[in-house]
């Protein structure tokens, strides 16, 4: 169990002690089934696909371990921009997962487990310098003071019309920042979402100092640590997501593994449980059987993407050469699901060219999903 030092000595976490010969052969062996997966998946050729749609879909099982239950065509198609209702609460915070994990993958291995990469992924700007302070450059509420800065120019002028356009102006800059992840957070938060004990700096420390030390250690056995560690500090409650996708990127940038893994999925099927009294060799066996359970996910859904697209090339050899029927299936293989509508956006085509195709593709096509005349879904399950 992971205990602080004293409160004479730095703030730290206390690394407990590990049986190596007695844990030695199971962490072989899940380091083995890692690697043996990330090799089937570089030598098949769907990687991309693969990774795409573990994406989707641990982003669907983070919320439903947080106790949310979201739609995985509502995930899909918000992540094309092509809602068909509002987007709720949960649904957005789906979308975030999905974004923290592509955020993840898309930049170097060590980048996500630095304080920088906290920060992004955390949704507020990085820090600069040798402080921990965050540049706040929010618009200030009632009360909260104004600064020339905040007002574009001719925001006051005679003009009514130059004054609003001088709002977008600033409203699109303030837009940029956003989409660019320099959102910051605000200096005082409110104590009825955030606790007002916790230091979660603090804790960031604490947590990028457990990384640092266990950096000898074998990878699983230091992604289980960081993952307890995570836990003990409760960083971060309000994603509690992000905790497995810190445990997979101690794992890629160990180079175990070049692709990010569905723990969350794992965590799900398997039975263990953390309850804050287990030692360390337990939770040690237990995050084991987690990556385990994700392995084992993972490679089902390899095959099934590997009969399908075996399946469906088939179609795809007679057809013409600037057929889009290809794309149609690349889009079945990186996708859950896929609808007429995502197809002709995706493929920019018209509805009836998809339908067409699918109708072209006849016992090759995937399960329908929906059942339903008015809005129908294709998936490979």
């Amino acid at each position: 169990m992971l205990t602080f030092t004293d409160e004479h000595s730095p703030p730290a976490v206390e690394l407990p002690s590990l049986p190596w010969e007695r844990i030695a052969g199971r962490l072989e062996q899940v380091s083995i089934a890692v690697m043996k997966l990330d090799a089937r998946l570089d030598a098949s050729g769907l990687a991309t696909g693969w990774q795409s749609r573990c994406d989707m879909t641990e982003a669907v099982r983070a919320l439903i371990l947080d106790g949310h239950l979201v739609d995985i065509g509502d995930v899909v198609l918000h992540d094309a921009g092509m809602d068909v209702r509002s987007p709720t609460h949960e649904l957005t915070r789906a979308a975030t997962a999905l974004r923290a994990r592509r955020t993840v993958l898309a930049r170097k291995a060590p980048w996500p487990i630095s304080i920088d990469g906290l920060a992004a992924l955390r949704g507020i700007m990085p820090t600069t310098g040798e402080g921990r302070e965050v540049r706040s450059d929010f618009t200030p509420a009632d009360g909260e003071g104004e600064r020339d800065e905040d007002y574009p120019a001719f925001a006051n002028d005679a003009d009514p019309w130059r004054a609003q356009f001088a709002d977008i102006d600033a409203l699109l800059a303030r837009t940029s920042k956003v989409l660019a992840g320099e959102t910051p957070i605000r200096s005082s938060r409110s104590h009825l979402v955030y606790d007002p004990e916790i230091d979660e700096g603090q804790n960031e420390d604490l947590w990028l100092d457990l990384v640092k030390r266990t950096a000898p250690w074998p990878a699983v056995a230091a992604a289980a640590m960081a993952w307890k560690a995570w836990l003990d500090l409760n960083l971060y409650p309000r994603q509690p997501w992000l905790g497995f996708i810190m445990a997979g990127c101690i794992l890629r940038a160990r180079g175990l593994t070049g692709h990010l893994l569905p723990l969350a999925s794992g965590f799900r099927a398997a039975k263990f449980r953390p309850q804050g009294r287990e030692g360390a060799p337990e939770i040690v066996a237990g995050f084991c059987a987690v990556i385990e359970e994700a392995v084992a996910q993972g490679q089902k859904d390899l095959e099934r993407l590997i009969l399908a697209r075996e399946t469906m090339d088939r179609v795809t050899r007679t057809c013409r050469s600037n057929s889009k029927l290809p794309e149609l299936v690349e889009l079945f293989l990186s996708r859950p699901l896929v609808t007429v509508a995502l197809g002709a956006k995706l493929l920019k085509v018209t509805p009836k060219a998809v339908d067409l195709m699918l109708m072209q593709l006849g016992g090759a096509l995937p399960r329908e999903l929906t059942g339903r005349r008015r809005y129908r879904a294709w998936g490979i399950v």
